[in-house]
């Protein structure tokens, strides 16, 4: 039966991988061709991540989703404010301060290590703390029932006028910090952790959703703050020259140290979850005997398929971005990265794991009422339109703010119009959109383009493109929303009309 459900997963995660496969391959045999190394690692890669995202959605259904749901259960039953903002704090700090994604980050921003006393890991942790104040609120306002649009307005607001007292080589990476924290550790906990707050109260559904919207938030804020307590300014980008094979000896050898590397990423990461689900299930003992292994193999599989998901994406599509963005920049005055950004982007956020986490968790909590292929159809024109800009962006050099706050002043006013299931769930999207493919592919993408067409101004152009992402499923799923509700209304008048003429005919 379980193997079963891996093949299904598997076979699912390669209709979601094998587009942008196919269009990496078409463009590396016609306008942007690979070293042969480089194509090694990209073909290997392509496997692991069909592999590393099937085993790691089977894991995730297993483990994480039914663990978060009842410990948010449990948390708002036992009506102590104390105790849930307090297990809420901790649980945002642990989830995120091993966040892969986050650590991809860090790790494309050398330099700002030398800028702070405890170097990447000051960052790291200003995020984790950033997530873990947001996810308290979040919690809270489930709790008492405060309106989404409302926070979301006024911490937005907040974040851009921090802004304004920061370095802008400081803007993208503060904005892309609040995109990629919400990755594929972070987004089963923190959905499950709503859905089990929620699922108490009966009218709660809409409030399920927002967890992660908040928790997006706070990153940006944070980061925000540590540059001005800092004063960190005039951050430079050290190039890291990409992982180079020439033949499969050395491609074999990059993807075990990748593994190796990754394995103790991903342990440490899911270790403090297990330890705080064990000491949960001590004091509650909510779960026995053939529930309590399937979480724990559910626990093995999530483990496993991210080790392989990351290995895959890092050391086969991290190299291939950066050598593909150059040579697009390169040819024609770098106009095709446009185009070739959109249709990646379309392609890309299906073969995010999270995505799929989300879309499966809106179609259950709407009882089927909001489709998964509506969800994948809205998030994959965003992300395209995202991408799309984030290239313009580089090929004009547009300031990041041009953008950043037109577009979130389009998306806090729809919120009004939207109904408050789909607030959340567009929020939540965005934070989903910009995951490990987009901090390994696609950012490497914009740095190698920029670094042809503009070297100095790489902190300043290429990075934002994780900003973008998460900022254009905001829109785009609120959009569906109203359509949502048009849709829902006209079905309403329908059968109302069709009342009142029985009505008539029966008074008659």
């Amino acid at each position: 039966m379980r193997s079963k459900a891996l093949r299904d997963k598997i076979v699912e995660s390669l209709t979601s991988v094998l587009p942008i496969a196919l269009i990496i391959m078409i463009l590396s045999v016609t306008i942007a061709p690979l070293d042969a190394g480089t194509f090694v690692l990209f073909l290997s890669g392509v496997v692991l991540l069909i592999v590393g995202m099937g085993m790691f959605t089977l894991g995730a259904d297993m483990s994480m989703l039914v663990i978060g749901e009842n410990i948010g259960t449990a948390m708002t039953k036992s009506k102590k404010i104390w105790l849930i903002a307090l297990l809420s704090f901790v649980i945002g700090i642990i989830v995120t301060v091993a966040e892969p994604d986050l650590q991809i980050l860090a790790g494309q921003v050398p330099s700002l290590a030398q800028k702070t006393p405890l170097g990447n890991y000051l960052l790291i942790l200003t995020v984790a703390v950033g997530v873990g104040v947001f996810l308290l609120i979040a919690m809270l306002r489930i709790v008492f029932r405060i309106r989404l649009s409302f926070l979301l307005l006024f911490f937005y607001i907040a974040a851009f006028v921090l802004s304004a007292f920061v370095s802008p080589e400081f803007w993208a990476v503060s904005f892309d910090a609040g995109g990629v924290t919400t990755g594929p550790m972070t987004v089963p906990f923190i959905i499950s952790l709503g859905v089990g707050v929620s699922s108490i109260r009966k009218d709660g559904e809409s409030d399920s959703f927002g967890l992660v919207a908040l928790s997006s938030v706070g990153p940006i804020i944070a980061v925000l703050i540590l540059a001005i307590v800092f004063k960190i300014h005039d951050v430079p980008y050290t190039v890291t020259p990409p992982v180079t094979v020439d033949n499969t000896r050395g491609a074999a050898s990059a993807y075990l140290h990748g593994f190796m590397e990754y394995s103790g990423e991903v342990g440490i990461a899911i270790a403090p979850i297990i330890v705080f689900f064990l000491l949960f299930q001590l004091i509650t003992r909510s779960m026995h005997g053939r529930r309590l292994i399937r979480i724990f193999v559910g626990f093995l599989y999530t483990f496993l398929g991210l080790v392989v998901f990351l290995t895959g994406a890092n050391v086969g599509f991290m190299p291939v971005g950066t050598e593909i963005g150059t040579t697009l920049a390169s040819r024609w005055g770098g106009w095709l990265l446009i185009p070739v950004g959109m249709l990646l982007g379309y392609f890309i956020v299906a073969a995010e794991p999270a995505v799929h986490v989300l879309n499966k968790q809106v179609e259950r909590q709407s009882a089927g009422a909001i489709r998964a292929t509506a969800m994948k159809k809205g998030l994959c024109i965003g992300v395209s339109i995202s991408l799309g800009l984030a290239m313009l962006r580089i090929l004009l050099d547009i300031n990041i703010m041009y953008i950043l706050a037109p577009g979130y002043a389009v998306a806090l006013l729809l919120t009004f119009f939207t109904p408050p299931m789909f607030t959340g769930i567009a929020f939540d999207s965005g934070g989903v959109a910009s995951g490990a493919l987009v901090s390994s592919f696609v950012l490497p993408l914009a740095i190698g383009a920029c670094n042809v067409l503009r070297p100095e101004a790489i902190m300043t152009d290429a990075f934002g493109c994780v900003a973008f992402v998460a900022l254009t499923p905001l829109i785009s799923i609120q959009i569906l929303g109203i359509l949502y509700k048009v849709k829902t209304n006209r079905i309403k008048k329908t059968f109302l009309a069709v009342d009142d003429k029985i009505l008539l005919y029966e008074v008659d």
